[in-house]
């Protein structure tokens, strides 16, 4: 029997593909598309939604902020953490993950957060720990530019010793709604921190209850060599974006390599590598879809575009028709790394449309088709899962039925995909160590 792998859904809270036949509109901001997306997702039995997330609009492309806009990439969008509180509302078993900003919130503000959206949650609520990797989202907080990569993570690193000290401000069972002695709260169970470090101080306790989980379950994308240490020692789930079965599987034994050597069970760290099936009754079908859209001036200019806001390199300076130049950058090294696929000897144009794909060959097909191939991914990485996103930029109902309803099935009927949440009510950390 073939070990089951986790699935999750990566989203953000914009706008829908709007202006292509099966769109919801392009108006989603009472949050009711998501909430039907997130139902079809618990349906499907997906461990977790992640709402990602972004303080600012991008003009790194072309120094403009007009493809941005245009095409609704960086804006407009609604915050992440009343939308998870929403889905939560309106599941019972999905897990949802919210993405905060250790640049953006005071630890206290996020601590409390998070802890009162996994309460409402009933333990269900993720935080995916990311420290923004663009000079204008830094803008918008009063700052000329980001610390360095290497202090971010330094910062990052202790914003999150401070925040789970605040977590466990409050002990289990602070709470005794003791009424012979009109005693809601044991204050002797309750304690300040007294924290003090190199970025932060802040003498607590949290003034809101302790969550079910504790703590909020840690999600986390390191791509670079500091941010996989720090995604190895921190996170519960890591997000992943590696280009085809060798990468992936390097990429997951480094990360167990370094969870052991961190003293961690490696076993704890779910990895999820982002995947972008492309569906049809077909594959010839599924095959003429991606080119029809990949074809396109527009794909062109929305992956250049996204790709150039994370990293704050204008990819309008590059030929399509070349190699790119090997770079670094202070923004997001992880996804550079994972696109330019450097020692290829792909063009620009060919790694844009590789994009679509994430450089996964095999997820172009039936649903029946696509599902062997995952579970031969799976087979040859070692685990843990996928995070599935549109290859097109947007998504839309159609391809969210067709991956809960066509994809997930097949997945089910492999034995690859869990068919039911149990009855027993679950935490999401819990759920993600179901195997």
């Amino acid at each position: 029997m073939p070990k089951p792998f986790h699935l999750a859904w990566f989203m953000n809270f914009s706008v829908d593909e709007w202006n292509a036949p099966f769109s919801a509109g392009g108006d989603p901001w009472t949050g009711e598309f998501y909430i039907d997306m997130a139902k079809a997702m618990e349906r499907a039995c997906f461990d977790y939604i992640m709402i990602e997330d972004t303080l600012m609009i991008a003009d790194a492309y072309g120094d403009s902020m007009e493809a941005y806009l245009k095409y609704a990439l960086m804006g407009p969008k609604g915050d992440p953490a009343p939308l998870a509180a929403m889905i939560a509302n309106h599941t019972s078993k999905l897990g949802v993950v919210a993405t905060l900003s250790t640049m953006a919130y005071p630890p206290f503000m996020l601590a409390r957060l998070c802890s009162t959206l996994d309460s409402i949650a009933q333990g269900r609520f993720g935080w995916n720990i990311v420290t923004t990797g663009e000079n204008h989202a830094a803008r918008n907080f009063g700052m000329d530019e980001l610390p360095p990569r290497q202090m971010r993570y330094d910062m990052a690193d202790e914003y999150v010793a401070l925040v789970k000290q605040l977590w466990d401000s409050w002990s289990p069972g602070a709470v005794v709604r003791d009424r012979a002695t009109d005693t809601y709260v044991d204050h002797a169970k309750v304690k300040p921190i007294d924290f003090e470090g190199r970025f932060y101080k802040c003498r607590g306790p949290l003034n809101c209850v302790r969550s079910p989980q504790g703590r909020p379950t840690f999600v986390q994308a390191g791509g670079s060599p500091r941010g996989r240490q720090f995604a190895a020692e921190t996170a519960d789930s890591i997000i992943a974006a590696a280009s085809g079965t060798k990468a992936m599987k390097e990429y997951r034994d480094d990360i167990r390599r370094r969870a052991a050597e961190a003293g961690r069970d490696p076993d704890d760290i779910k990895v999820f590598f982002i995947v972008t099936p492309v569906l049809a009754e077909t594959e010839a079908m599924a095959k003429e879809k991606l080119a029809f859209y990949t074809s396109t001036e527009a794909f062109m200019v929305k992956v250049l575009a996204q790709i150039s806001s994370v990293t704050d390199i204008d990819f309008s300076r590059f030929s399509l028709d070349e190699e790119l130049p090997r770079m670094t950058t202070n923004g997001e090294q992880g996804s550079l790394e994972a696109f330019a696929q450097w020692g290829t000897g792909k063009t620009l144009r060919q790694l844009v449309a590789d994009r679509a794909t994430r450089g996964l060959d095999g997820i172009v097909g039936t649903p029946a088709a696509v599902a062997r191939r995952l579970g031969e991914v799976m087979e040859e990485v070692g685990g843990d899962g996928f995070l599935i996103t549109s290859p097109f930029q947007k998504v839309s109902r159609q391809y969210v039925t067709e991956i809960c309803e066509g994809l997930v099935p097949e997945l089910q009927r492999l034995g690859l995909a869990r068919t039911s949440y149990g009855d027993a009510p679950m935490h999401l950390r819990d759920r993600l160590r179901e195997f």
